[in-house]
């Protein structure tokens, strides 16, 4: 039984807790988490698995590690048991296929759905990820019976290969020159044609290119870089505006081969978007990429050490199908139009220094040197399937450098050696037969230094440009095939009399003691321009070609660039200056000169400030059969081709001496009607005159008077 207290106890129980107690009023208040008015933190995501009770834990692990890859998770203070994440499941404990998820920004909730939007879970679910705010309005929709929606008028578009339509099958090329942007027709003859400047843009006061130019692949967009704004595509007869594509600060970009896509690039080292991919149709920003991939540079670097290290370009594939970086000891492969990882991982390349898809299939060639007690090497591989087509050792290896033939068939390795001691470099060519089974590799040495390679664009032969010395004034340049050609033996009785053409490196010929550090083939083959480029070179530029033997020489004083047009018809050489380099010093030889594919001059273009010229792209229809059944039957087109020149030298003929013409016959008008008002006043006259008719032959005597006049004597003594 508990003791009793007595009154007085309780008193003084009282007495002395006196002070401590407050007189104001108990008002308890609970701390509530801060009411969340907006869910644009939260997604839906569906099309999951439906799966039993049994399962639930483990489902929810996979996708929460799924989720936390983005982002964090949402969390808030005072609920330990609140993970951001949560799956409904149905009164048997069986999942309903969907799940809820909250981060802790708005940005990683937009990011989860780019991501996993289409994200193949397994075989059979690709996952569907929803704003919350959306998938709410979604469940207000009211169901009943659809409505088709009325469809927008149609609008024609611009018909973007509407060049290709001119009856003079002309090329045309575009210039950045001062504040101007124009495009010009060339047809190979005579001086270029303005198409059109910017009158409309300059009528409404904008300018239509503030920085440079670029035509698409297949010469349907032309690109104008408006860093402010972003790129500008333009098309069709007059250069109607198609679409913008919002990239602040945009100074570089490059179109897919067949013009699906475009890629820009502002070069900002410290913008996570600084790259974005965009598809051409929609107009919509498919995936942004920061200027350097993860882990590429060095953390122990310096910044100035860093931004000496350019950031690795991305290469497309030739059918759009993927697009490709090089990262550190990985090649990171993207597919379109999802622009995710293919395989959801990179293709690992241990060392690689540098990659470059095939121009004419879906193969990736890459160059590692050596690498963890790894020799050099050079590996072709198939993408998707990974497979290593085939892969070549190199020893004692300073540098390698890649060039693909236009059609794919060859890849060419110039491979710079060292010896042991390292003092001494020497190079030899690797020479991939890509088309042939097992791509077999010939290896043969040059005993010089190799300045330049480059293969002939539509057929089987190369050259370089090599010396003793690589700092030599005189060079060689020799030609090879990579087939040959056998004779028969005419000693021997039996066996075939036909001659052979085997796969086998044959040296044609060298041009010695030439005054070259650039090689340009015709896109047509055959022709080819040994140039010498650049400030300290002599701007010779020598016509070469390798058929007929014949060598046309030209200057063209300071030229930095050489670019033939898309048929090989023609080729221009500028001198040009980079757009935003202050005061350039050869601002005097700034401009352009086109030739002929022979060495004929035929315009020349001079400017304060030049900047760019560009070609219009055009693509190549015909196949090699086609073009060597024209090349054989070029005789049989040849009255139709000589017709239509005649045909337009007349018309250009009537144009010129149209001002002439018309001079003429208003001449011819003037005397005849002078002569119809003096033979209106003939009686007139004459009766002026007492009926002397000033006009009639009969009054006049004619006399006949002969001058002998000698102009000069000479003698000569006859023996």
């Amino acid at each position: 039984m508990a003791p009793s207290t007595s009154a007085d106890d309780l008193a003084d129980e009282a007495a002395d807790l006196d002070g401590y107690f407050s007189d104001a009023p108990l008002e308890p208040e609970p701390k509530y988490a801060p009411l969340e008015t907006k869910f644009d933190r939260c997604v839906v995501i569906t099309n999951l698995p439906k799966i039993p009770g049994a399962k639930y834990e483990k489902l929810s692990k996979v996708i929460l590690k799924l989720v936390s890859r983005i982002g964090n998770l949402a969390a808030y203070e005072g609920t330990d048991d609140f993970t951001g994440f949560f799956m409904p499941q149905a009164e048997d404990g069986s999942t309903v296929g969907c799940a809820f998820v909250e981060y802790d920004t708005a940005g990683d909730a937009k990011k989860a759905i780019e991501v996993l939007q289409d994200y193949k879970f397994d075989k059979n679910h690709a996952l569907q990820v929803t704003l919350y705010e959306r998938a709410s309005n979604l469940a207000e929709v009211e169901e009943g019976e659809f409505q088709q929606p009325e469809p927008e008028p149609f609008k024609e578009r611009s018909n973007t290969m509407s060049w290709l339509e001119d009856s003079c099958q002309r090329d045309q090329f575009a210039i950045r020159e001062g504040k101007e942007t124009k495009v010009y027709w060339n047809d190979g003859r005579g001086d270029p044609i303005v198409d059109y400047d910017g009158a409309r843009e300059k009528k409404a006061g904008v300018n239509w290119c503030d920085y440079y130019v670029n035509w698409s692949p297949k010469g349907s967009y032309f690109a104008t870089l408006v860093p402010s704004k972003g790129v500008i595509l333009w098309g069709g007869k007059n250069f109607e505006k198609l679409g913008r594509f919002a990239a602040p600060g945009v100074d570089f970009l490059v179109f897919s081969p067949q013009e699906n896509y475009v890629l820009t690039n502002n070069n900002n080292r410290n913008d996570p978007q600084a790259i974005k991919v965009f598809s051409i149709q929609s107009g919509k920003c498919l995936r942004t990429f920061p200027l350097y991939p993860k882990d590429f540079l060095d953390p122990s670097l310096s910044e100035s050490e860093k931004s000496n290290i350019p950031p690795p370009p991305f290469q497309w594939s030739h059918d759009d199908q993927y697009l490709a970086r090089m990262g550190k000891d990985l090649i990171s492969v993207f597919e379109t139009p999802s622009m995710k990882l293919l395989d959801k991982r990179s293709l690992a390349a241990d060392g690689i220094h540098e990659f470059q898809f095939s121009p004419k299939a879906n193969i990736i060639a890459y160059w590692a040197p050596e690498h963890k007690n790894q020799p050099a090497h050079v590996d072709i591989i198939e993408i998707p399937s990974r497979k290593k087509l085939r892969q070549k050792n190199l020893f004692n290896v300073s540098l390698c450098s890649m060039v693909w033939q236009e059609g794919g068939e060859y890849l060419g390795v110039k491979v710079t050696r060292h010896t042991k001691s390292k003092k001494t470099l020497y190079n030899n060519l690797e020479l991939f037969r890509v088309n042939e089974p097992g791509i077999p590799v010939e290896m043969f040495d040059v005993k010089d230094a190799v300045m330049s390679f480059s293969w002939e664009p539509r057929g089987s032969r190369f050259a370089i440009i090599h010396a003793e010395n690589p700092t030599s004034t005189k060079v060689n340049v020799t030609f090879y095939d990579m087939f040959k050609t056998l004779e028969p033996d005419k000693k021997k009785k039996k066996g075939s009399k036909e001659k052979q053409i085997v796969a086998e490196v044959n040296k044609i010929e060298t041009l010695e003691g030439k005054q070259c550090n650039s090689l340009f083939w015709s896109p047509a083959g055959g022709t080819i321009i040994l140039a010498a480029l650049g400030d300290s070179a002599s701007g010779t530029l020598e016509f070469y070609d390798t058929d007929s033997k014949t060598l046309v020489i030209k200057e063209h004083y300071r030229a930095n660039q050489v670019i033939w047009d898309p048929s090989g018809r023609s080729v221009a050489t500028t001198v040009s200056q980079p757009i935003g380099g202050g005061h350039f010093k050869f601002a005097m030889d700034n401009g352009y000169i086109l030739w002929t594919f022979q060495g004929k001059q035929l315009s020349q273009a001079s400017f304060e400030a030049f900047y760019q010229f560009a070609w219009r792209p055009c693509e190549k229809l015909s196949t090699k059969k086609e073009i060597a059944t024209i090349a054989k039957n070029i005789k049989k087109y040849e009255k139709q081709f000589n017709a239509f020149d005649e045909a337009k030298k007349t018309q250009q003929r009537l144009q010129e001496t149209k001002g002439k013409r018309r001079s003429r016959a208003e001449f011819r008008a003037t005397v005849a009607r002078l002569k119809g008002w003096r033979s209106r006043q003939k009686q007139e006259r004459m009766e002026l005159l007492g009926g002397y008719d000033s006009e009639d032959e009969d009054n006049f005597t004619t006399k006949e008077v002969t001058i002998e006049t000698v102009l000069g004597i000479k003698e000569e003594l006859v023996y």
